[in-house]
């Protein structure tokens, strides 16, 4: 299991859930073109607000270049949060692709 326990649920205004986890990036070649196309591919089956942040900046988890955009490297730690009514079935679908691809370890 990555280093990925759900850090958070909280139920939010409108009741909506707010969810996060915490990844240590392991790949060797970090969230590359192919891993992030799977992250989004995750995200994008959900209603919620998905985001990546790394070194303090955040990006939409929907968007390709985003998430290509923050150059995440192994070695990287990375916070992963959503917020909406499937923010915490969204962070397990992503904790799921995150294991299976061997992105994330402890």
């Amino acid at each position: 299991m990555p280093n990925a326990k759900l850090e958070k649920i909280e139920n939010t205004k409108e009741n909506a859930i707010m969810a996060s986890k915490d990844f240590h990036i392991v790949a060797e070649t970090g969230i590359h073109a192919r891993p992030a196309t799977l992250l989004v591919q995750a995200a994008s089956k959900f209603t919620s607000d998905i985001n990546l942040e790394y070194k303090g900046k955040s990006v939409n988890l929907k968007s390709i270049m985003g998430v290509m955009s923050l150059g995440v490297g192994q070695g990287a730690d990375v916070t992963i949060s959503a917020e909406g009514a499937d923010a915490a079935d969204a962070i397990a679908a992503i904790s799921e692709t995150m294991t299976k691809e061997g992105l994330a370890g402890e």
